[in-house]
């Protein structure tokens, strides 16, 4: 399984978040699916239902939970200044063909936001290929239209 790369603070978010799904959010849908059961027949009771769904929302959404921060590796400053291409890093490219100059910032999925134009999630087919590169190194990506070729600038 490939590795999620996350920041101090998303880590520490989706710890949060875990905790609190199984101290909280699992205990209450217990006592939910505890009190409908109270109410009669199993069948025809959409409390004993509804309790029992959301009650299976809460355990997947803990089992992607455990399942992501299982695979993840907190970015380091060391990550970070090392002169080389790393998730958190803004990067200055020029297309090849085009001489087209672009600064992308490399992001982890997990962060990844379809809304900024400038991110580049760490899993998609241009951050694979952009991570571990140094300043004037080439790279070739094979992307719906074709392949693309960028050469680094600059790692900021």
């Amino acid at each position: 399984m490939k590795p999620v790369y996350l920041s101090p603070e998303q880590h520490e978010k989706l710890w949060s978040e875990l905790r609190h799904l199984k101290t909280k959010d699992r205990t209450r849908a217990i006592q939910d699916i505890a009190e409908a059961r109270e109410h009669g027949d199993l069948k025809e009771n959409a409390e004993y239902a509804a309790a029992k769904e959301k009650q299976v929302l809460i355990e997947r959404k803990i089992a992607r939970l455990e399942e992501t921060l299982s695979r993840s590796r907190i970015m380091t400053e060391d990550m970070m200044q090392s002169g080389v291409v790393h998730v958190g890093a803004r990067v200055k490219i020029v297309d090849v063909q085009t001489d087209e100059e672009t600064v992308c910032e490399i992001v982890p999925t997990a962060e990844f936001n379809t809304f900024d134009p400038d991110a580049v999630s760490a899993d998609s087919p241009v951050g694979k290929a952009l991570i571990g590169k140094k300043v004037d190194d080439m790279v070739e990506i094979q992307v719906p239209v074709g392949k693309i070729s960028y050469r680094i600038i600059e790692v900021l």
